[in-house]
């Protein structure tokens, strides 16, 4: 997740991934990483922060509805920071690999802690994460990815993707539910992989099932409350069509 300022209804939000795995170049292509500079504070001042997510389609990323909100704490349908910088295929961020762009406009989901980050230029080669449309059964084993902090403790994001897997333990009509489950147990997102995906893995290649949204202090044997993206692809879809010309 992005930091504790961040939060959503009072939970704590999640963090970069604790006990997870570097990722190869070139694996994982869809993920982003989120860089907000200047962003509003209700002092006055200003500070900067980091997200993760997806990209799913060539001119938009799927992230949590908490990185965008204004100094008084609501989410908006907006870039809330002087610059957010969206840096696409990159697997180590001190590469040249992929591309970065800013992202002009934002779409919030009415219903989960889910937002929508239109980028200024399409990102023609990467190919995007496919949605999923149903949701993960209880037991499934999910992947996700997030360029966060390895702990809570004074975090600072990682130059690298990371990796790890959870297991499904719940899914309600906004949440999925997931626990730790390899590398170790206590694998979970930490601060700065707000946005995060969580995807199936099959023979049709990655499916998004939801994004890093809040959960305990990393690392945690305890429950992730991810958003379900799964149930919101129709509000996807429109979004996207609705804004790319």
């Amino acid at each position: 997740m992005a930091v504790v300022a961040l939060t959503v209804s009072g939970a704590v939000p999640a963090h970069a991934i604790a006990n997870g795995d570097p990722v190869r170049n070139g694996k994982f292509g869809f993920s982003v990483k989120l860089t907000m500079t200047g962003i509003p504070r209700a002092d006055g001042g200003k500070r900067d922060s980091a997200c993760s997510g997806a990209l799913i389609a060539r001119q938009w990323v799927i992230t949590a509805g908490h990185c965008f909100r204004d100094a008084g704490g609501q989410r908006v349908e907006r870039p809330v920071a002087d610059v957010t910088t969206a840096t696409a295929g990159r697997t180590d961020l001190g590469s040249d690999r992929g591309m970065e762009t800013e992202v002009v406009a934002v779409r919030q989901s009415p219903t989960a802690d889910v937002a929508l980050a239109k980028l200024a230029e399409p990102v023609t080669d990467v190919r995007p994460i496919r949605l999923s449309r149903t949701a993960p059964q209880e037991g499934a084993i999910v992947r996700f990815t997030g360029y966060g902090s390895v702990t809570s403790v004074n975090p600072v994001p990682e130059q690298r993707l990371r990796t790890g897997q959870m297991v499904v333990v719940s899914v309600t009509e906004s949440v999925t539910g997931m626990s730790g489950h390899a590398p170790q147990e206590n694998t979970t997102p930490c601060p700065y992989d707000s946005g995060g995906p969580f995807f199936l893995q099959g023979h049709r290649g990655p499916a998004l099932v939801a994004v890093v949204s809040n959960g305990p202090s990393c690392p945690h044997t305890g429950v992730e409350r991810a958003a379900r993206t799964d149930n919101i692809t129709g509000w996807i879809d429109q979004a996207v069509r609705q804004g790319t010309p």
